[in-house]
């Protein structure tokens, strides 16, 4: 191992959103780093594509907590206006219920506890309240679960650590987020709105922990907002300030190993030839990294054999119209949220009532979509790929959605739709790498999901360590920026 503050020569295996924040980071801090991406672009799921006039942001659309994109220009000492902007917004998604009930949630927390209160006929206190206790939630675990390695023996015996332990009554960890949501929210429609917040990390609501309900606090607290030319820009921003930092990187270059011999990492080999690196970062799904990168080293099975967390199937279409009630975010609800989850997680299929959630960055971006007309990224929660019949599943599910929007919009959609493209679990998986095309790695559908995900390092093997999705903290563009934050601190302080 070099002397400490040495200059390291660093791989990183993958060019997704967690791979680029790392290079940035151990980049910006005196290192030499090589990017190597098996695609001929970065970005991972974070990418977009044109056709007919539409553009599609093709994976994550919700855009929170900008604040871990700012500091990634603060550290590399360049002005982010130069490369990145983005906007507040005043509405989080408009919502649209079986019975006809219809309502927009908005950010301010006043506004929307009072909008509610009449829409949903509760005590407007009653949902600050709620927020409240979202936000103690996150304040109380931020720091452990989000900020620090979980399998490190001193995150233990941090000051926010023992108050987390102290305050643990209240973190509702020994119910489920649906069972809590029905105990404090006398709406069962409200209790379906925040139910849903599970799907932020791919979750079952009737069995990921209450300690979930943080999650609301993420987009009333922090805000949702609209990247300046949709959300590739994320990954574009990103990319350009590595390369201007002097990060290298390599497209069309799978890696093929990470080569470690006597518990310490060597190198890479690409087209079958060795690259030497002091330290390798894998910002692969963890499960293809051993399968494929690491066949010579035994696998964590138990950590790798965890349920999946859900998958997506979205359908990309150009509609020839206009539709004024929708907004950049729109959800249109299942009659039976329950019946949907345990279709997806129990009968491993798509219910025939799912929630369809609508993206339109045509309603931020008006050149997005031909004058007139919108892009709409359709997209319904499905299992992840274990071989079920994708394209018996897609031809029936595009049916009922159709059914399902045309109904609540009071407007049958399909002879709008002048464009199609569909992504199903199978092409996930086979364009990023992720396996069973599962979009945050394992479920968190209990309550010791945080701490069996993979660490964010390889205890027997020196300088080899693991960032994105599928490790700890996983999910989502905020946890896989914190991810990156979390190994080029370990790395930082190992060398």
């Amino acid at each position: 191992m070099k002397s400490k503050n040495a200059t390291q020569n660093i791989a990183i295996v993958g060019a997704g959103i967690a791979g680029l924040a790392t290079a940035i980071r151990l980049q910006a801090s005196g290192n030499k780093v090589s990017v190597y991406e098996a695609n001929s672009y970065p970005g991972g799921k974070l990418t977009a594509f044109t056709a007919d006039g539409y553009r599609f942001d093709m994976g994550p659309s919700l855009f929170t907590m900008p604040q871990y994109i700012e500091e990634l220009f603060a550290l590399a000492n360049k002005p982010m206006h130069s490369y990145f902007s983005y906007k507040r917004k005043d509405t989080i998604c408009n919502y649209f219920f079986e019975d006809g009930t219809t309502f927009s949630a908005e950010a301010d927390i006043a506004k929307f506890a009072k909008s509610a209160s009449k829409v949903f006929d509760v005590d407007e206190q009653s949902l600050i309240d709620y927020l409240n206790r979202s936000k103690k939630k996150y304040d109380l675990t931020a720091s452990l679960f989000l900020g620090k390695s979980l399998h490190k023996f001193l995150t233990y015996f941090s000051q926010d650590t023992l108050k987390a332990i102290f305050n643990i009554s209240s973190l509702d960890i020994n119910t489920t987020l649906a069972d809590y949501n029905s105990k404090v929210l006398n709406s069962d429609k409200l209790v379906q709105f925040f139910n849903r917040f599970a799907t932020y990390n791919g979750s079952n609501p009737y069995q990921t922990p209450g300690i979930m309900s943080m999650i609301p606090h993420l987009e009333q607290y922090f805000g949702t907002y609209f990247p300046k030319g949709g959300m590739h820009q994320i990954t574009l921003s990103l990319f350009e300030l590595a390369k201007d930092l002097g990060v290298q990187f390599y497209f069309n270059s799978k890696v093929e190993e990470i080569i470690a011999a006597n518990n310490q990492v060597d190198g890479i080999k690409v087209n079958n030839v060795f690259l030497p690196f002091d330290t390798v970062v894998s910002n692969a799904d963890v499960v293809p990294t051993y399968r494929k990168l690491l066949p010579k080293h035994k696998a964590p099975e138990k950590i790798l054999s965890q349920p999946r967390s859900s998958s997506a199937l979205i359908f990309y279409w150009g509609i020839s119209q206009e539709f004024p009630q929708l907004d950049l975010h729109n959800i249109f609800f299942s009659e039976n949220y329950k019946t949907e989850f345990d279709t997806i997680f129990k009968g491993n299929n798509v219910h025939l009532d799912p929630t369809v959630y609508v993206n339109i960055t045509s309603k931020e971006e008006p050149t997005d979509a031909p004058n007139g007309c919108e892009n709409w990224f359709t997209m319904v929660n499905v299992p992840s790929n274990t071989g079920q019949d994708w394209d018996e599943i897609i031809s029936r599910t595009r049916e009922n959605v159709i059914k399902k929007v045309s109904k609540l919009l009071k407007q049958d959609i399909e002879p709008l739709i002048v464009y199609e493209s569909i992504l199903d679990p199978r092409s996930i998986e086979a364009n990023t790498q992720s396996y069973q095309g599962a979009l945050y790695g394992a479920s968190s559908n209990n309550k010791f999901a945080a701490f069996l995900r993979h660490p964010n390092f390889k205890s027997n093997i020196n300088n080899l360590y693991f960032c994105g999705g599928s490790v700890h903290p996983g999910g989502g563009i905020p946890l896989c920026l914190l991810s990156g934050k979390i190994v080029s601190e370990l790395i930082e302080k190992a060398s």
